[in-house]
């Protein structure tokens, strides 16, 4: 077990060597221009891997994009497939804990074992066939996604789901030139310096997976970008002549025109499937997860209608009522749901996405919404879950956001969307468990450095404040934050757990930026938290925020902690809070 786990290491630390400080999205940025180099190098280094771009027509795909919500609907797609007795391949990004998690089969990640095997099968492939003119190794997700490949042919499984990792048009999942069926999950703004700022040119992004004679799904998008997906679709358009000589007198040729189009359809929402019977239970909670479940459910029927598969359930009369009346997409059937299909949508588990962990008096809400359109949705589901929850007797209840972001998002247009929820204290802190990362190669990131990280993290605490003194200075009925005293303060002694920006006046914002997850949860928790340690001494002069905060968390009957902005924030706290998923 020892040399299986060292192996392992091995491999995470060789794998992250192929990290190059974000120098692939700057790639991508500078081939968005020419798709077909992008392709022709991801079909390079697969074949020097020791597999062709057709042998990936025997996987059986399920290809899904979209900006929000396409793990979810692969999630559910998945365990409802699994729920017919097929062995299922599922890839996805990022990982919320461990790398293993990208590449699943029948729902579970693979073992260290299997990871080890195929790791180095295609990484000294990949050696060996270095050239002068192939002289470089394949980024960090280009690996992973051939490595996927490779264990999904070889672990023979009756399908892949292959979750889209930015985009569509130029995304080195793209190569796979034969799925079965494609999907579209909800479209908004995100990665607007590789997809474009628009959401028109982000559908074209999307659309890009469509191919000729694959049927496409998609849930209801805004009207513009929902024509660009259709006219993606139409573009998907082959001819083929075929030639004919069997039966034809004198030994003449007969020649037949096909055409092959991609069909793109909406899909129906998932109200009209439960109508004459219960309503459906998801295993992924928030309503928002309704669309991703109704996608998923035309891409796994879809699938096994292709596949000749029975058991597909019987189509229903679709009354007049439900037509989206004037989408330039036709509308998908709506059809009786099998056994499977219901179990599956009930079995469906997908870590970090509307979680919630009860640990004692401390209840923690996690979710990896980091565009505006999931943060709202986040925000429904959070309000919902939480605070409509029965209050303590005594009232003491403290709310706490815990927040980062990355990349080119408009942090200040996601904390806007959070202030209604009414925290007590806003925690900014990095992606980082510790400050240390170099016994956790699976949470490692050379694309970001700490000092980087940090200023992010006092931008964000100075957008929060701003956002609440303008709040409370238009509502004069929202209850102001619990006063602290003036956090104005000298420089901290060194050693101390937060950083605190110099401000030109007294803040009086409860808003705290701590170096790491671990000491940002550790202040939160106050030792309530039998997964966590109790918060380190910083000092001989805490910060007052840290000081008098601690005292509220740790006498209050409740603490409500949400968790959001970052996926990799997400899985960070996830690697602490639940030590199980390390293993």
């Amino acid at each position: 077990m020892g040399l299986e786990e060292d192996m392992y290491k091995d491999a995470i630390r060789m794998l992250n060597t192929l990290q190059t400080n974000a120098s692939y999205l700057e790639q991508v940025k500078r081939e968005r221009g020419d798709p077909q180099a992008q392709l022709e190098a991801m079909q390079g280094f697969l074949e020097r891997s020791g597999l062709k771009v057709e042998d990936l027509d025997r996987l059986n795909i399920i290809h899904v994009t979209g900006t929000k919500g396409k793990g979810s609907a692969c999630a559910f797609t998945e365990c409802i497939l699994r729920n017919y007795g097929l062995k299922t391949g599922f890839y996805s990004s990022p990982h919320l804990v461990q790398v293993r998690e990208r590449i699943r089969i029948n729902g579970q990640p693979i073992s260290k074992d299997l990871f080890n095997k195929y790791f180095w099968l295609v990484y000294n492939r990949l050696e060996e066939t270095k050239d002068p003119a192939h002289s470089s190794m394949p980024a960090y997700f280009r690996f992973l996604t051939i490595m996927a490949f490779h264990v999904f042919l070889q672990e023979k499984v009756d399908l892949a789901v292959v979750e889209v990792g930015i985009g569509g048009t130029y995304d080195c999942t793209n190569i796979v030139r034969a799925p079965v069926v494609c999907g579209v999950s909800s479209l908004g703004i995100d990665h607007t310096s590789i997809l474009g700022d628009t959401m028109e040119k982000i559908a074209w992004q999307k659309g890009g997976i469509f191919k000729p004679g694959v049927p496409a799904f998609t849930v209801v998008q805004p009207e513009r970008p929902l024509e660009v997906l259709r006219e993606r679709a139409q573009e998907r358009k082959v001819s083929c002549w075929w030639r004919f000589r069997w039966g034809v007198p004198h030994g003449g040729e007969l020649s037949l025109l096909l055409s092959l189009q991609c069909s793109l359809y909406l899909c129906p929402e998932l109200d009209d499937f439960e109508e004459g019977c219960q309503a459906l239970e998801l295993g992924l909670a928030g309503a928002h997860q309704r669309s991703n479940a109704a996608l998923a459910l035309q891409l796994a029927r879809t699938w096994l209608q292709r596949r000749g598969c029975q058991g597909l359930g019987e189509l229903k009369e679709v009354p007049p009522s439900s037509e989206l009346l004037g989408r330039p997409v036709p509308l998908a059937p709506v059809f009786r749901l099998t056994d499977a299909m219901i179990q599956g949508l009930r079995d469906t588990e997908w870590l970090g996405r509307t979680q919630v962990l009860s640990h004692g008096p401390v209840t923690w809400y996690l979710d990896g919404a980091h565009t505006t359109s999931s943060i709202q949705a986040c925000v429904r589901w959070f309000r919902q879950a939480a605070l409509n929850q029965d209050k303590p007797h005594d009232g003491s209840e403290v709310r706490v956001l815990l927040f980062n972001a990355t990349g080119d998002r408009d942090t200040a247009a996601l904390l806007k969307l959070l202030v209604p929820c009414h925290f007590d204290y806003a925690v900014f802190c990095p992606n980082f468990t510790e400050v240390s990362l170099a016994n956790n190669a699976d949470q490692q990131n050379f694309n970001v450095t700490l000092e980087n990280a940090l200023t992010r993290c006092l931008e964000n605490q100075q957008t929060w404040t701003r956002l609440l003194e303008e709040k409370v200075g238009q509502d004069p009925w929202l209850p102001s934050p619990p006063r602290v005293g003036g956090l104005l303060q000298p420089t901290p002694p060194r050693g101390s757990l937060l950083l605190v920006p110099p401000a030109p006046r007294p803040l009086n914002s409860p808003a705290l930026v701590f170096p790491c997850l671990a000491q940002a949860l550790r202040w939160v928790a106050q030792g309530r938290d039998p997964h966590l340690a109790a918060p380190v001494a910083s000092g001989a002069h805490p910060h007052p925020a840290a000081s008098s905060g601690a005292v509220l968390l740790r006498e209050a009957a409740a603490v409500r902690v949400l968790v959001t902005g970052s996926l990799h924030l997400v899985g960070g706290a996830l690697r602490l809070l639940v030590p199980a998923l390390s293993q």
